[in-house]
């Protein structure tokens, strides 16, 4: 069974820092681009980052560049995000996804793969 799994979410102060993985099962992901999206409360599901498989290419939402960065193991089979000097408006439910088959990756209908979310909140 194909599966990704998230954790690492929870509460955080505004400024400290978190970090995510999402690991898989199932399939191997050093053959896709993976990803990581997140839906704020009342909003639609948004692209923050994504990591081709090779790890040469990669991007940023605006709203993340320069604090955020993704990072894969192939080894461990796992995906990471690193989350820095975190603000109240990142708060969301963060989802990871794999095997981009679309031209866009902060488009969601681009990914195949995704899994089950993991909540971030950022408050004092």
């Amino acid at each position: 069974q194909l599966q990704l799994v998230e954790s690492g979410g929870g509460l955080v102060q505004p400024g400290r820092s978190l970090r995510l993985s999402c690991a898989a099962s199932g399939f191997t992901l050093d053959y896709f681009a993976v990803g990581w999206f997140r839906q704020p409360p009342g909003k639609e599901r948004e692209g923050v980052s994504w990591l081709s498989s090779s790890g040469g290419s990669t991007n940023y939402a605006d709203s993340v560049r320069g604090r955020f960065t993704i990072s894969r193991d192939n080894a461990k089979n796992t995906v990471y995000l690193q989350m820095n000097s975190l603000k109240p408006e990142d708060t969301a439910i963060y989802y990871c996804a794999a095997h981009m088959y679309g031209a866009n990756w902060y488009d969601r209908r681009a990914w195949h793969y995704w899994g089950q979310g993991t909540q971030v909140t950022v408050s004092s």
